[in-house]
């Protein structure tokens, strides 16, 4: 969806159509990103992109590029260092005057992390494609193999929204005082502890909400209208005001889904746990629900 900036050029900040990015995929000022990913095969992503893509997409790759260093305590994609992840920005491109769109083959899963992490570091002029790569493709809209190269320098500004995200330290304060909602993007399976197939522990944060991430789409990979999702979100969180909203998920991902969704429902101001669940669990002492007592 568009919004007037101070020069009257439209900026797009939560989702671009497909005929709009058409219409720009030679313009120099909007820098196109690939971000296809698969957890089951990591490599399986930048295979399909050298295969064909969008014409001047670059690749993101979810565990080198969107993601920092895994310890001991931290969740499968913990957030990159800022600083780290403002140089690959800058080394595809983005700068200040840079319109950015992410696209996927997982209706925005994968693509709406990058929406989140240029946010996160202060750039709003970034939209994730609606419908993605699958719908483009059968749309015969143009694709190809050629790898673009980046021939301009970029300096990407660093200005880092430390609202826009909490840690575990504030979601065990929040089971306590119960200030804030907390939202579980992923399957209700999964949430409920009836399957783990990623995390050696299956459940989910006390209190914590479900509200799976593909709620968020039509049949066909895109995204409802804001009216549609205003409405799915009020029936899981009813009159909640969205800042009070912490979105989390399996480790950060397809919570950005959510969050994403939200902004187009016009529900904004949610935050992100972005350790989620596989962070949580690193700690045996911090409290897990699950309808299954024997995971």
């Amino acid at each position: 969806m568009p919004a007037e900036d101070p020069a009257e050029d439209i900026v797009y900040t939560t989702l671009v159509s497909r005929d709009t990015l058409e219409e720009h995929l030679q313009d120099p000022r909007w820098v196109i990103i690939d971000c296809r990913f698969n957890l089951a095969d990591p490599e399986a992503g930048q295979a399909a992109y050298r295969e064909n893509h969008l014409p001047n997409a670059r690749y993101a790759h979810l565990e080198r590029d969107l993601s920092g260093s895994k310890t001991a305590s931290a969740g499968r994609h913990p957030l990159p260092e800022p600083q780290v992840l403002a140089r690959t920005f800058a080394a595809w491109g983005i700068d200040g005057a840079t319109q950015v769109v992410a696209y996927d083959d997982a209706g925005g899963a994968m693509a709406a992390r990058l929406w989140w992490l240029l946010r996160w570091l202060g750039h709003s002029a970034v939209a994730v494609l609606d419908g993605g790569i699958n719908r483009w493709r059968e749309e015969g809209r143009p694709l190809t193999a050629e790898i673009p190269r980046v021939t301009r320098g970029a300096e990407f500004a660093l200005r880092i929204d430390h609202d826009a995200r909490v840690d575990s330290d504030f979601i065990a304060r929040n089971l306590a005082a119960q200030q804030s909602v907390v939202l579980d993007a992923r399957a209700t399976e999964r949430f409920a502890g009836q399957v783990e197939p990623i995390d050696p522990v299956a459940g989910h944060i006390p209190d914590a909400l479900n509200r799976p991430f593909d709620r968020n789409l039509d049949a066909r990979g895109a995204f409802l209208p804001p009216h549609g999702l205003r409405n799915s979100f009020r029936e899981t969180l009813g009159n909640t005001h969205p800042e009070r909203v912490i979105h989390m998920c399996g480790s950060g991902v397809t919570a950005c889904h959510n969050l994403l969704a939200m902004e187009i429902a016009g529900l904004a101001g949610s935050r992100l746990y972005a350790g989620s669940w596989s962070e949580w669990i690193t700690d045996p002492a911090r409290p897990r629900a699950c309808a299954d007592p024997d995971r």
